[in-house]
């Protein structure tokens, strides 16, 4: 029997489309019920915004129809989606 030796040999990975480090995002969407001073109060008291911040966002929700109000992995913002709709307002998430 021949004396083998075996070398590591480089396997080609797939890239793969989930990069656990890849930042997720929570939209809030413009509705048609939700008062413009409740959004603002949602953002400050979910988020801990400033009053300046949370209406800088809460505007451009209705102004532009949308605003990402989080950032950060994706169990953390399915969890942040799920309490603005708690609070009534319309939230989805996605990969930034």
């Amino acid at each position: 029997m021949a004396d083998m030796s075996t070398a590591p040999v480089e396997v080609e990975r797939p890239e793969s489309d989930v990069r656990p480090d890849t930042p997720w995002v929570t939209i809030v969407w413009n509705d048609p019920v939700n008062l413009m001073s409740y959004v603002t109060y949602v953002f400050q008291k979910l988020f801990g915004y400033p009053k300046e911040k949370a209406e800088k966002l809460m505007l451009q929700v209705h102004y532009e129809g949308k605003a990402v109000v989080s950032t950060g992995r994706r169990e953390q913002m399915e969890n942040d989606a799920a309490r603005l709709h708690a609070h009534g307002l319309w939230a989805t998430v996605r990969r930034a």
